[in-house]
């Protein structure tokens, strides 16, 4: 009785899984897949420039007509910042913005620009 019944569970589980191998066109189109593992971000100024990350206030265009062989951009801030753009629906100075004042939040200094560390003496 009980190996009836695991030898119909395996049949079933083997026709289950054909019929979902041979049907998989039309359903992988269906799943949901987050956008971070297909989204290769650029890796030189150039790349940097078309995926969108320059704007007036930081143009890099002047790197790359100057022929800069750098590397481009910081790879984890820029990963940071084009969360930013995509979850907070903001253009790149604002998410440029946003992220900086949140570097500065993480390591204890104003939105200013100023240490909050109380012990902090400035002479101006």
């Amino acid at each position: 009785m009980t190996y009836t019944l695991f030898y119909a569970l395996l049949f079933s589980v083997i026709i289950c899984g054909t019929g979902l191998y041979l049907t998989r066109s039309r359903w992988i189109p269906l799943l949901p897949v987050p956008d971070y593992i297909y989204h290769r971000l650029p890796s030189s100024f150039t790349a940097d420039l078309e995926a969108g990350l320059s704007s007036s206030q930081f143009d890099i265009a002047a790197n790359v007509a100057d022929g800069d062989t750098r590397g481009g951009l910081d790879q984890r801030a820029k990963q940071e910042v084009h969360r930013i753009m995509k979850n907070r629906r903001v253009n790149f100075d604002e998410a440029r913005r946003i992220y900086t004042e949140q570097r500065f939040a993480k390591n204890n200094i104003g939105p200013d620009g100023r240490p909050r560390d109380p012990k902090f003496v400035s002479f101006s």
